[in-house]
C-alpha cells in the first residue's frame, strides 16, 4: 500500500472540506457563539491537529477499509472516529468552560462524524480507483 499517497489524499480532502466549513458555512455561527473566546490563530496547534487527526483516520479507518476493499466500512468507522475525536474537544470544553454553548457541542459532534465519514470514504474510493493498495 502506498501510505504516503493515501495520507496526502485524505489530508487534502480534509483541508478542502474543513476550510469550506470554517470559512463559509459555520464562520458566523462560531463568531456569534464563541467570539468572546476567539483570538489569534495558533498555527502550530492547527497543523498538529490536522496531522494527528488524519494519521488516526488513516490508521484506524482508511487502511482497514482499504484492506477490506470496503467504502462502507470507511464511512462507518470514519464517522465513529470523527465523532469521538470531536467529542473529546467539545465535551471537555462543555465540562470546563463556563458558558460553553451546548449548540456548538452538538453541531461540532455532527460535523466531526460527517467529515470523518466523508474523508474516509472518499479516500478509500479514490485509493481503490487508483489502485494505491
Amino acid at each position: 500500500m502506498n501510505y504516503v499517497k493515501i495520507y496526502i489524499s485524505a489530508l487534502i480532502l480534509f483541508l478542502l472540506i474543513d476550510a469550506l466549513w470554517l470559512t463559509v458555512i459555520a464562520r458566523s455561527m462560531y463568531k456569534h457563539y464563541l467570539g468572546y473566546l476567539m483570538g489569534e490563530v495558533v498555527w502550530w496547534a492547527v497543523i498538529s491537529f490536522y496531522v494527528l487527526f488524519i494519521f488516526g483516520l488513516q490508521y484506524f479507518c482508511i487502511i482497514p477499509a482499504m484492506k477490506a476493499q470496503s467504502v462502507m466500512q470507511a464511512l462507518y468507522t470514519g464517522a465513529l472516529f470523527g465523532l469521538v475525536s470531536y467529542a473529546t474537544y467539545d465535551l471537555t470544553n462543555q465540562a470546563t468552560i463556563k458558558g460553553w454553548p451546548i449548540l456548538i457541542t452538538g453541531i461540532d459532534l455532527l460535523w466531526g462524524a460527517f467529515i470523518g465519514a466523508v474523508v474516509s470514504a472518499l479516500t478509500v474510493k479514490i485509493a481503490l480507483l487508483l489502485k494505491l493498495y
